[in-house]
């Protein structure tokens, strides 16, 4: 996208009424340069993220008019878009303006954000050089209490999955990409079994992570997280949480972890941008150290709530009043 085509995109975001998601009940979702109502946001049966999972995406947080590691996100997202070879058509300050001018479209001070960008339309074949434009997309969901992860029961159970994480030489799961049907298939042990969530291992038998979270045990009083060679997702709520630990004067490692130590530590807990923090209480049927929330994981969970909303750990949605003016002088001089 190039500056005039990102000028028509603003004007045609600001083109919409901020009361118009009210007046329909529905929020917008950024297509493709565009606004659109929920049931008008779709993109075609012949684009290759629909029929080959051939695309990446991030999910981010907003808090209290604050989207958390914007930043360090929009990095990985052409981190991922790299390494599969796909070219977004946007730089990455477009982008990070256009996840910001949706959510202030939307009105949204606490919210869950999807951005993906898939390989485009293509044929039914398999070459990605068959595929026209990228697409973009960028879906902005609320956070009501209910949803919030921090209103959640705290604690939950885990298996440890059958179904192995890929290599890293195979299909890398330091890719965030379209395609979770690993994550799936270990998610529908978790659900014939009863429990919460399932914990996957690597092709060596080591701890990787969970479906959609990183991992995190706690053994007399030190920290652990498995390594990037277990075929882990490069977490950027992992890495913040390994940065309160350090604060916190707390030892912590990233090695592998066998499954084993897994079990027979003092505590063990998930980190994800959507679900933060999440105690694990029993994997296996057997208790982690207590069966309750532990302090380290109690006390990690406290100040990542304290921090999370903070101006310095991410960028701020709405401009103060008069940056506010200037904002709108500049998109009525650009329309």
């Amino acid at each position: 996208m190039n500056l005039l085509e990102e000028n028509q995109a603003l004007k045609t975001m600001s083109n919409h009424n901020l009361g118009t998601s009210e007046d329909t009940g529905e929020l917008f979702v950024y297509v493709d340069g565009k606004l659109l109502g929920k049931k008008e946001a779709t993109v075609s049966v012949w684009d290759h993220g629909l029929l080959y999972g051939d695309g990446v995406f991030e999910g981010i947080r907003e808090y209290n008019g604050i989207v958390f590691k914007l930043k360090e996100h929009i990095d990985r997202l052409y981190e991922s878009a790299h390494y599969i070879r796909l070219k977004i058509p946007m730089t990455k300050e477009q982008m990070s303006n256009a996840v910001l001018e949706t959510l202030r479209q939307n009105r949204l001070r606490s919210a869950y954000i999807r951005l993906l960008v898939t390989r485009g339309v293509g044929d039914l074949g398999l070459n990605p050089m068959n595929c026209s434009d990228p697409s973009i997309v960028i879906i902005t969901e609320p956070t009501t209490l209910g949803e919030d992860p921090t209103s959640k029961p705290i604690g939950v159970s885990a298996i440890i999955s059958s179904i192995r994480r890929d290599p890293v030489d195979a299909t890398s799961h330091e890719v965030k990409s379209l395609n979770y049907l690993n994550s799936i298939l270990a998610r529908w042990e978790a659900i014939d079994a009863g429990v919460n969530d399932a914990i996957m291992l690597d092709t060596q038998g080591f701890v990787s992570e969970a479906t959609a979270e990183n991992i995190f045990i706690v053994a007399k009083g030190q920290l652990a997280t498995p390594s990037i060679d277990s075929a882990i997702l490069h977490g950027v709520t992992r890495q913040r949480v390994m940065e309160i630990a350090e604060d916190l004067a707390y030892v912590i490692t990233e090695r592998r972890i066998t499954p084993f130590e897994l079990i027979n530590a003092e505590e063990v807990f998930m980190t994800g941008t959507l679900a933060e923090i999440v105690p694990v209480l029993k994997v296996n049927g057997r208790n982690i150290g207590t069966g309750k929330v532990g302090p380290v994981t109690a006390r990690i969970c406290g100040e990542f709530a304290k921090v999370r909303s903070k101006t310095n750990e991410g960028t701020q949605v709405y401009p103060s009043e008069t940056k506010g003016e200037e904002l709108g002088a500049t998109l009525r001089t650009r329309q």
